[in-house]
């Protein structure tokens, strides 16, 4: 069966639950996600035996997000994304923005600048290569909202409304990359967002929240425009196989709703994680006040009543 207009054949049976969860998606990606999940692991176990604790919220987090990757390109829902737009955008949306949330609350970086042992000095290993990384010119530009920011609109903008997209679609490999575009886009524009591990560029957390929705309305632009077209726009997609019984238009309208309603999710995910490090950011500060206070006997609660006298004193 013709798989738009690119020579690639694929037999698709009409789409059931059980059919598309089995294991037949890329196994590059199914390779990446147990690289992860065994090397999060193995750090985490390294913490644990020299008695040093880690959160067991973070675990979950990044496993999680390893999961959502897995599910949308390593069962045959990715079979599915490759014949049906609505089905694509699902993993498109999934994986630039979902799991890259996830993995970010998991903070990958913190827990490898934790575990990764110190070469000594003047030596350079894994974990000092890991710290000028994070201290670099590159990563301060590729973490900048500046860039990230028109990236992340860019990759939907310049990739489904160009040839690019069916360039793409056309081979494996291509398919591949771009879905690890979508991955690394969804990862550079949550980070510096999330503030979890360290970066170059933390802004403040009302700073934060205005980036995320510096993005997010673009992706209800570009979910509309799917959905008032009325032509097929995607040439990959413009021909689903007969025997998945639907039509190219109306797959593209669902396409286009997905697009429109995800954008929605990830930001109440950001808004609560960012809410809730503000609160314990704040808390922390209370405590260190009090710490303080406790050690120099409240001189500073003195001082300013002292300083209330004194005024006091000269008004009279």
């Amino acid at each position: 069966m013709d798989h738009g207009g690119h020579g690639m054949t694929m037999d698709l049976p009409p789409f059931t639950l059980g059919r598309g969860l089995e294991f037949s998606g890329e196994p590059f990606f199914l390779v990446g996600c147990l690289l992860a999940l065994g090397l999060y692991g193995w750090a985490v176990a390294r913490l644990r035996r020299r008695g040093d604790g880690w959160p067991v919220s973070r675990t979950v987090a990044f496993a999680a997000g390893v999961l959502t990757v897995g599910l949308v390109m390593c069962t045959g829902l990715n079979d599915y994304g490759m014949v049906m737009f609505s089905v694509h955008m699902v993993q498109h949306m999934v994986i630039s923005m979902l799991s890259p949330i996830l993995l970010l609350l998991g903070a990958p970086v913190t827990l490898a600048l934790r575990a990764l042992p110190s070469a000594g000095r003047g030596r350079k290993g894994p974990r000092e290569l890991l710290v000028a990384l994070l201290h670099s010119r590159y990563v301060r530009i590729v973490s900048h909202p500046a860039f990230t920011i028109p990236l992340f609109i860019a990759s939907l903008y310049a990739l489904y409304f160009t040839p690019l997209f069916d360039f793409l679609m056309g081979s494996k490999p291509g398919h591949i990359a771009m879905m690890v575009h979508f991955l690394a886009v969804g990862l550079a524009f949550f980070w510096p967002i999330m503030g979890v591990d360290p970066g170059p560029h933390r802004p403040g957390y009302v700073m934060r929240m205005l980036e995320l929705f510096a993005g997010m309305p673009f992706h209800a632009f570009f979910g509309i425009a799917l959905m008032m077209a009325s032509a097929p726009m995607i040439g990959t997609y413009a021909h689903p196989p007969a025997s998945l019984g639907i039509d190219a238009l109306d797959d593209q309208q669902w396409a286009g709703g997905i697009a429109w309603a995800f954008s929605e999710i990830p930001s109440v995910v950001v808004l609560v994680a960012l809410v809730f490090q503000w609160y314990r950011s704040e808390q922390r500060q209370a405590r260190r006040k009090d710490r303080a206070a406790d050690r120099d006997g409240d001189q500073e609660l003195a001082a300013y009543n002292a300083y209330l006298a004194s005024l006091q004193a000269r008004g009279r």
